[in-house]
């Protein structure tokens, strides 16, 4: 199996060391998400949120903040910072973790279907940017925490900062935003964890290029591109 300074580069055989205590942190913050969840103290939350930031406070900087911490996933072998694995897992546990907690929310979404605060729709709960944020900020953690804890550990800021921006532009509740960061990082450390789709062999002759990339429209998402060169 190949290694880079010692380190095992396939994530796979990662789940043996996987523990319930991993989450225990997404599973207070889905908790806190459920007890809040159509509350009077949600709503009271709201109101000061709106009263802080102004109701006519509006921003898109929250459809990029949640693809940063992915970036950094990429980015961090330039900045001179051990990845635990190869681009090629890199690139199958983003997509993989990404498409896991953007099916939940989605699943969620559309059983719940609770009004926005704004009342522009009915999936409000759990938050999807918020989900994913966490999701790519867990998976940079991951990657990195044993080269550059601050490095690792970074990605936090913006998929809270994500978080905070969506109950700012009135489209979130917090209950939406604590559920959101749970799930999302219960999918980020899972798959960084165990990820049976890093088994994927794209052949010895053959160099495989892959990148993913957001998407973002009327409807929120990632996508993946992978392109064998023969």
């Amino acid at each position: 199996m190949p290694k880079v300074n010692g380190q095992q580069l396939d994530s796979v055989t990662n789940h043996k060391k996987l523990s319930y205590k991993s989450f225990i942190i997404p599973t207070a913050l889905i908790g806190s998400g459920v007890i809040l969840f159509n509350s009077q103290l949600n709503n009271n939350i709201q109101k000061d949120a709106n009263s802080f930031f102004g109701s006519n406070f509006n921003t898109r900087i929250d459809d990029f903040t949640l693809f940063v911490p992915a970036a950094q996933i990429y980015a961090g072998k330039f900045l001179g910072f051990n990845p635990r694995n190869t681009f090629k897992h890199q690139t199958i546990d983003l997509a993989t973790a990404n498409t896991l907690s953007y099916v939940i929310v989605t699943a969620i979404k559309h059983s719940v279907k609770a009004n926005r605060p704004d009342d522009s729709d009915r999936f409000s709960f759990p938050s999807g940017h918020t989900a994913l944020a966490f999701t790519n900020a867990a998976l940079l953690y991951q990657e990195y925490k044993d080269s550059n804890f601050w490095y690792a550990s970074s990605g936090f800021v913006f998929a809270t900062a994500t978080g905070i921006l969506r109950v700012a532009n009135n489209k979130h509740y917090t209950s939406d935003i604590l559920t959101g960061a749970g799930i999302g990082l219960a999918s980020g450390i899972l798959v960084s964890y165990y990820n049976p789709f890093q088994k994927i062999n794209f052949g010895k002759k053959n160099k495989t290029s892959a990148f993913i990339y957001p998407q973002i429209g009327n409807q929120l998402g990632i996508g993946a591109v992978i392109k064998p060169s023969f």
